[in-house]
C-alpha cells in the first residue's frame, strides 16, 4: 500500500534512489520523499504528486549521499499534505523513517512523547516511531538496541527502514505483516517493499520473516530475530523476472501490457509442475469441507473455482470474500481452505489465514510473488509465475490463478472418480487451446473495442450481467470497470434483473450481458430472455455473441464478436475482452489508467 526503497551503495545512490521509487508507483503515489546522509548530516526532500510531479520540484538525482531512503505514499494516518510526506525525521533530526502498514497503539505512545517535551510536524503515526527510536536512544545510546526497544512497544503492522547520523552506513530495517526483502549485489545493496524496485539492479533477494530486522551496509547484511537479537541464516535466492519483463514493452499502459501478457501467462500457469496442483488436490478429498477465499478480483476469482468444482468434481466448495471469512466460517481441523492473492500480502487474506490456522484447519494458497508473507503462512502454495503485474488493476494475474484453479478442479474430479484420466486430459487441452485463441482474439479485436468503447464513452451507469460461471466474470469484467472509468458498474446475475434491478432500467441505462456459448442451451436462453427483458424497457443492450448469431444481433445496439470456441472457455474469452472494453473506455475518459485513485495494488493495511 506504500513503497518503501533503501539503498546503502558504494557511490551515490540518489538516482538508483529515484529509480526504484519509480518502479514502485503502483504502490502508492499520493506523496513521495527521499532522505540521504550527506556530509554528516541527513538531507531531506519530499512533497505531494507522482514521482515524476514531485521529481520536478524536489530536484531527487541532485541530491548526494551512499546511502538513502525513499518513499512513494498512500495516504492512511492524515491527508495528503507535504507535512504527512514520508520520509519523518525524529524532533532532532537524527532518525528518519519511512514505514507501510498501521502503529495501532501510535496515539497513546503520541501522548507520552509529547508529556516528555516532543514534537511534531505531521498527523502520521510514523512520525511517533522516529521520536519514539530517539527518546530510546537517549537511554541506551546504541542504535540497534534503541532501534529494537522501539520496535517492542509498537502494535500493529508495519515494514520500517531508517537511517540515522549515528551510524552513518547503516540501514535498518524490520517487517511484520508488511512486505520487505532484501536485493543483493555488489558493493550496493536494497531494502525494499517489492522486488521490481531492485530488480534491474539485481535478481538476487533475500526474504524477511515477520519479527525480524535487518543491518545492511554496501557491502554486508546481517538478518536478526526481533526476540532475542539472534543473527539469521539465510538463503540468496535468484529470480527470474528480468528488467524487460518489468517494462512496458512499448505499450502505452501496463494494464494494456499484461492484458496482452495473457496467452503467455495463461501457458506459464498451465505449466505448473503436476506434483504441486496433486498436493493441493488431496486436501479437497481428505478434509470434509474446503473453501476458496479472496478479496476484490481474488474473489471472483474463488467465484469462478466454485463453479469449477461443481462441474468438474461434483463437489460444492462455497467461495466467501476474505473479510467476511474470520466472523462467517466457523472453522474447524476438518476442514480446507484455499486462498488467493496475487501480491501475497493481502491485509484481509492474511487475517483470514490466521482465523483458519488458528483453528487447525489444512490451508494452501496461490499467489504470485515468491516469498511473500502468504506463501510463508500456509501448508502449501502455488507461486504462479506470472511475472511482475504493474498496474494497479490485476488482469494477467487473476486470469493465471483461474486458469490454476481449474487444473486443481480437474484434478480433484479425477480424485473423486467423477472424471477420468482421458476426460481430465481432454480439458486441459481445451485450455490450451484457450491460450492459442486469446492470443489471436486481443490482436484482431482489439480495434473493435476499442471503436465500441468510443462510442459509449457517454454512458454513466452500466449493468453487467451473466448466469452460471458467467455470474462472477460479469461481477469481475464490472469491477475493472469501476477500478480504471470510476464509472458506476454493477455486476449481478442476469436472473437477478428482474427481481429489482429491472426499476432501473431505462433509456438511459447501459446493460453488458455476457451472453453464453449456444452449446450451452440452458444458458444461452436464459440470458437471452434477460435480454429481452431489458429491451422490453427501452434499456440499451450490448452483448458478446458470435458472427454468425444473427437472431441476438439483431436485438442488441451493439455487440463484441467472439469466436467459435469451446463453451468450457467461452467465459474467459469475454473475461479478456471485457478487459480491453475497460481499458479503452478510461482511455477515452483521459484517466490514469494504472493508477487509479483512492487504489494501491497491495492492500497491506485493514
Amino acid at each position: 500500500m506504500c513503497g518503501i526503497s533503501a539503498i546503502a551503495g558504494h557511490k551515490p545512490v540518489a538516482k538508483l534512489l529515484l529509480k526504484s521509487l519509480q518502479n514502485l508507483e503502483y504502490r502508492g503515489y499520493d506523496s513521495c520523499g527521499m532522505a540521504l546522509f550527506d556530509d554528516e548530516e541527513i538531507k531531506l526532500r519530499k512533497n505531494i504528486g507522482n514521482v515524476n510531479e514531485v521529481n520536478a520540484i524536489e530536484h531527487f538525482e541532485e541530491m548526494k549521499g551512499h546511502l538513502g531512503i525513499a518513499h512513494t505514499r498512500w495516504a492512511t494516518h492524515g491527508g495528503v499534505t507535504p507535512e504527512n510526506s514520508h520520509p519523518h525525521f525524529s524532533s532532532d533530526n537524527n532518525f528518519v523513517i519511512v514505514h507501510n502498514g498501521i502503529f495501532s497503539n501510535f496515539q497513546s505512545i503520541k501522548t507520552d512523547l509529547e508529556a516528555k517535551g516532543y514534537r511534531f510536524r505531521s498527523q502520521t503515526d510514523t512520525e511517533v516511531f522516529a521520536n519514539l527510536v530517539q527518546d530510546e536512544y537517549k537511554a541506551e545510546a546504541d542504535v540497534e538496541t534503541a532501534f529494537c526497544n522501539a520496535l517492542n512497544k509498537l502494535e500493529g503492522s508495519y515494514a520500517i527502514a531508517m537511517i540515522c547520523v549515528y551510524q552513518p552506513d547503516t540501514v535498518f530495517a524490520v517487517k511484520k505483516d508488511s512486505p520487505l526483502v532484501l536485493g543483493i549485489n555488489d558493493g550496493v545493496n536494497f531494502v525494499s517493499s517489492d522486488m521490481n524496485a531492485f530488480i534491474s539492479e539485481t535478481r538476487d533477494t533475500v526474504l524477511i520473516n515477520d519479527y525480524e530486522y535487518v543491518m545492511m551496509t554496501n557491502d554486508s547484511f546481517q538478518v536478526k530475530r526481533l526476540s532475542d537479537r539472534q543473527i539469521q541464516t539465510k538463503q540468496i535466492i535468484h529470480v527470474q523476472w528480468d528488467r524487460e519483463t518489468a517494462q512496458k514493452g512499448g505499450f502505452s499502459h501496463y494494464m494494456l501490457k499484461e492484458i496482452f501478457d495473457q496467452p503467455q501467462t495463461a501457458r506459464q500457469a498451465l505449466h505448473i509442475p503436476s506434483q504441486e496442483i496433486e498436493v493441493i488436490a488431496r486436501k479437497f478429498i481428505e478434509k470434509k469441507q474446503s473453501f476458496c477465499v479472496g478479496v476484490g478480483t481474488t474473489y471472483y476469482v474463488a467465484m469462478i473455482g466454485t463453479y469449477l468444482f461443481s462441474k468438474y468434481a461434483d463437489l460444492y466448495v462455497p467461495s466467501i470474500s476474505a473479510d467476511e471469512f474470520p466472523t462467517l466460517i466457523p472453522v474447524n481441523a476438518d476442514q480446507h481452505v484455499l486462498f488467493f492473492s496475487q501480491s501475497g500480502e493481502t491485509y484481509d487474506t492474511r487475517m483470514a489465514i490466521r482465523a483458519a490456522t488458528q483453528a487447525g484447519a489444512a490451508t494452501s494458497a496461490v499467489v504470485n510473488v515468491v516469498g511473500s508473507s502468504i506463501s510463508q503462512e500456509v501448508d502449501d502454495c502455488i507461486f504462479q509465475g506470472s511475472g511482475p503485474e504493474i498496474c494497479v488493476v490485476s488482469t494477467k494475474a487473476a486470469l493465471s490463478q483461474i486458469m490454476i484453479l481449474w487444473l486443481i478442479a480437474l484434478r480433484v474430479g479425477v480424485l473423486r472418480n467423477r472424471l477420468s484420466e482421458a476426460e481430465a486430459e481432454a480439458q486441459r487441452k481445451k485450455l490450451f487451446d484457450f491460450s492459442r485463441l486469446i492470443e489471436k482474439v486481443i490482436n484482431e479485436e482489439s480495434g473493435f473495442i476499442r471503436d465500441l468503447a468510443k462510442k459509449t464513452s457517454h454512458v454513466r451507469n452500466w449493468l453487467f450481467m451473466g448466469r452460471g460461471i458467467y455470474y462472477p466474470v460479469a461481477l469481475e469484467s464490472a469491477l475493472k470497470m469501476k477500478e480504471v472509468t470510476y464509472l458506476h458498474a454493477e455486476g449481478l446475475p442476469a436472473g437477478f434483473l428482474k427481481h429489482g434491478t429491472l426499476a432501473m432500467v431505462d433509456e438511459n441505462m447501459y446493460s453488458l450481458f455476457f451472453l453464453p456459448n449456444r452449446k450451452d442451451v440452458e444458458l444461452y436462453h436464459a440470458t437471452q430472455m434477460a435480454i429481452q427483458e431489458v429491451k422490453a424497457r427501452q434499456g440499451k443492450v450490448i452483448a458478446f455473441c458470435t458472427q454468425d448469431d444473427k437472431e441476438v444481433q439483431q436485438v442488441l445496439d451493439h455487440y463484441f464478436v467472439i469466436p467459435e470456441t469451446d463453451p468450457e472457455v467461452t467465459p474467459l474469452v469475454e473475461m479478456v475482452m471485457a478487459q480491453l472494453f475497460s481499458y479503452y473506455s478510461a482511455l477515452n475518459l483521459g484517466l490514469n489508467i494504472d493508477k487509479p485513485r483512492n487504489l494501491a495494488k497491495s492492500v497491506t493495511v485493514g
